[in-house]
């Protein structure tokens, strides 16, 4: 496990007083190879500075075989999903064999990242979700009777509409293993801000990867605000049925028709060939 190419990537907006803590905790973590990438979204904090700061400091603090830590600036407020897209697809092509997808805010903890990792290796899965929906998972002790019946209504509202038996859909805590991720197309997925959850679970679903969800306890920030707002919610739920639409006729068998072995054991780019073709 020490020698795996493990990225994890963390979009940023406004996270100026978390990202440090959030950067020595995994680097904390008994991964050598180990990289961070940070995708920041021209946050006016200054989060994309310190960022760049973070990552002098830790790629010459040590001898390391590829950097530490890695950022990416983008112009403007993009969106949650299409950050990831970035940062997943700059992981593959820059070799990543596993993807950590997670939030700046501790509201997924670091700690359980070698849990997963375990998980995926001991079971041979492609996704392990950090879930608070299975037994053993949890959720703050702070949050309201509203918020936990909104968390708990997304997502019987999607998996009723997809079809699926993901239990936590919106879960923000992934690993993945670099062939899932290839095998997604992730040029192909369109849904930003929260669906991009919902929209990459039912894709592994539908692909047939062997899923795990891994129990976890989902803490509120420690510092600075949710970007969880009403109408991101609502885009959320209208593009569920819209993520239904575009995807009905793909399945397992159709991506291995469209796909070669030798395509897909080279690293992902933005300009590498489909894997699948999405309906509009």
């Amino acid at each position: 496990m020490k020698s795996v190419q493990l990225t994890v990537v963390i979009p940023t907006f406004n996270e100026v007083d978390n990202l440090p803590a959030m950067a020595q905790a995994l680097f904390a973590l008994p991964f050598p190879n180990l990289q961070l990438l940070v995708v920041d979204d021209n946050s006016p904090d200054g989060t994309g500075k310190l960022a760049d700061q973070l990552a002098f400091n830790y790629n010459h603090a040590a001898d390391v075989t590829r950097p530490r830590m890695v950022v990416m600036h983008r112009q403007g407020k993009g969106g949650l999903g299409t950050a990831y897209v970035a940062g997943m697809t700059q992981a593959l092509a820059d070799g990543a064999e596993y993807v950590v997808q997670m939030d700046c805010d501790f509201s997924h903890s670091p700690t359980y990242i070698p849990q997963m990792l375990a998980a995926m290796q001991t079971h041979n899965a492609d996704v392990i979700v950090g879930s608070r929906y299975v037994v053993g998972g949890s959720l703050d002790e702070g949050w309201s009777w509203w918020r936990r019946l909104m968390s708990w209504w997304a997502n019987i509202y999607s998996r009723m509409i997809l079809g699926l038996r993901t239990r936590d859909m919106t879960a923000g805590f992934k690993l993945w293993k670099r062939q899932a991720l290839l095998n997604i197309g992730l040029q192909n997925v369109r849904s930003n801000g929260y669906s991009f959850q919902v929209e990459m679970a039912y894709l592994s679903e539908k692909l047939g990867y062997r899923i795990i969800e891994l129990p976890i306890h989902f803490a509120d920030r420690r510092i600075g605000k949710s970007k969880l707002d009403i109408p991101v919610k609502l885009e959320s739920a209208w593009r569920t049925w819209q993520i239904g639409w575009r995807y009905r006729r793909l399945s397992a068998a159709s991506l291995r028709q469209a796909s070669s072995p030798e395509e897909l054991s080279t690293p992902a780019n933005p300009t590498s060939g489909n894997r699948f073709q999405a309906e509009s």
